[in-house]
């Protein structure tokens, strides 16, 4: 998920504002980041000190108040009242109302909508971009990105509107048409994480809506802000238009909400993006009342690389493919099986180029590199290095924990590690990298399928014969498979998903619109006869 056009690298909004202060004393960031002069562009998004987090064409909220942080400092942001199961219930029943309006809007007519959403997303990109770097961590860079990939679905439903749909068939009776009617599924349930939220809402958002759907969004707790803010952008455009801002809903909050959607079956579909262990709960939940899932989980990602690889594709690949977000990325790469012949000079470079990472806070448009998203995970990161080390590993940079303010660990790299030991095949949402030799082919292709996961994985070689061996039924298994590009990097007009443990859902382009509507085969008989099946004749 990475799609940051070059242009963006030049406008680096406000970042020397916010790397001002955050080089002004801690004791000046007491109080919540919002309410000091130099944040107050948060407020350009609708934020205040305190948030109402349910939208179902009003805002509300009865729940919990919680606080959101800074992963770069550990500073209170602000606060979001989240939902309580009466504002749930409040929430898909507004929902359901709003969807007998949207479902009579043409699809043209729908695209045309999310045309404009896509257009207030432009317009609030650099602002919402820098939210995205606030609350969540990752680098400005990547936060601009990922507005500017809502954006680029957005342009790309408008176009999807127009094209949906199923074909005429040829029917085997005599004045009788056989037709596929497509039908949305009504409402659209969307959990998100909190490595990507804004991207991954957007990918299903705005197709769900071009197929007739209405959305109830619930994102990651720890990134509400940025939920909220979004959503204020999606419910001016719904009211300038005339319609329910219904369409489009949110209720912010904790499990007991994403248990409440898994289990509604007014849930038409429900998209879940985390972890491997919290969707094969909620896939269990959906399916107990025979609903649908769209699942997106963990990957636990390879790159390899063959002798006769090009070396400067592949240090750059693996660098960028295991740190970007602080390897933080569903598709980031965990594993790189290196040919014993170029072995040991791919790790010299990588340590080399890894030294040069530039490290600090995520509005500095010459960093590369910021903090991971919670103190948590800075635990889970030290726990997975020390349970490499006692299962044979080595590690040749990083382990650490940095001397900063935040969430900062260091970007590592192990190797001497027996390719199939625990901490290999468990995902560590943290960046390291595990490295291992091979010999052959088809012992390494046994590798990168032998985990659960299978999102996505990528080789480097100059081999036409392999490249299609790669492609093949007995190459990878995943549901993303790269030749000399990294495994992280999705382009929004191929189907996003993976197989296996990953969860099988698919996201964004292609037909995955297809998984937002339901199919129905129609047969119309306009003859004066009665042809019945198997010929069978009542006189």
């Amino acid at each position: 998920m990475w799609r940051v056009p070059h242009r963006l690298c030049l406008h680096l909004v406000r970042g020397s504002k916010l790397s001002d202060a955050w080089n002004r004393p801690a004791a000046f960031m007491s109080t919540l980041l919002i309410n000091q002069a130099q944040y107050a562009w948060l407020k350009e998004l609708g934020l205040r000190e305190e948030n109402e987090g349910v939208y179902n064409g009003s805002w509300g909220g009865r729940g919990e108040v919680i606080t959101t942080y800074c992963p770069a400092n550990n500073e209170p942001i602000a606060r979001v009242r989240q939902a309580s199961v009466a504002d749930y219930e409040e929430t898909v029943k507004k929902a359901r109302e709003a969807w007998r309006i949207w479902a009579e809007v043409p699809a043209p007519k729908r695209g045309e909508v999310v045309r404009q959403i896509g257009d207030a997303l432009r317009e609030k990109i650099q602002v919402l971009g820098s939210l995205v770097s606030l609350e969540m961590g990752k680098i400005l860079v990547e936060g601009v990105g990922e507005v500017q990939e809502y954006v680029d679905i957005c342009d790309y439903a408008v176009g999807l509107s127009r094209m949906i749909g199923g074909p005429i068939l040829p029917s085997e009776r005599p004045g009788h048409a056989l037709i596929e009617q497509w039908n949305p599924v009504g409402l659209v349930g969307i959990i998100t994480a909190f490595n990507f939220p804004v991207a991954v809402y957007g990918w299903n958002n705005a197709i769900a809506m071009i197929c007739g759907n209405v959305c109830l969004w619930k994102g990651a707790p720890t990134t509400s802000l940025i939920s909220v803010a979004v959503t204020k952008i999606i419910a001016k455009v719904l009211e300038d238009s005339k319609l329910p801002g219904a369409i489009c809903s949110l209720t912010c909050g904790g499990a007991d909400i994403g248990s409440a959607m898994a289990r509604d079956e007014r849930v038409g579909l429900l998209s879940f993006t985390g972890s491997t262990q919290v969707g094969k709960q909620v896939a269990l939940m959906v399916q107990e009342r025979f609903g649908r899932s769209l699942l997106e989980l963990g990957g636990n990602n390879a790159i390899i690389a063959f002798e006769d690889a090009d070396l400067s594709l592949v240090v750059p690949s693996a660098l960028f493919a295991a740190v970007g977000t602080a390897g933080q990325r569903c598709t980031t790469a965990r594993r790189l099986f290196l040919h014993e012949s170029i072995h040991d000079e791919v790790v010299n470079r990588l340590k080399k180029a890894y030294a040069q990472i530039r490290v600090g806070n995520p509005w500095d448009s010459n960093v590369l590199y910021g903090p991971l998203h919670t103190k948590q995970a800075v635990s889970m990161f030290l726990g997975a290095v020390e349970e490499a080390k006692k299962e044979g590993g080595t590690v040749v940079y990083g382990g650490k924990v940095m001397d900063r303010p935040g969430n900062y660990v260091e970007p590592t790299i192990v190797t001497g590690l027996a390719h199939d030991v625990s901490i290999v095949h468990t995902e560590t949402f943290a960046p390291i990298l595990y490295v291992f030799k091979f010999k052959s082919e088809e012992e390494v292709f046994e590798w990168n399928n032998e985990v659960k996961q299978g999102l996505s994985s990528s080789i480097f070689t100059k081999d036409l014969g392999r490249i299609f061996r790669w492609l093949g039924p007995k190459g990878s298994d995943c549901g993303i498979v790269n030749v000399n590009i990294p495994t992280s990097g999705a382009e929004i007009g191929g189907a996003f998903g993976g197989e296996k443990h990953t969860g099988g859902g698919r996201e964004s382009g292609s037909d995955a619109w297809k998984q937002y509507m339901r199919r129905s085969t129609c047969t119309i008989n306009y003859s004066k006869d009665l042809p019945l099946a198997q010929g069978i004749k009542f006189q």
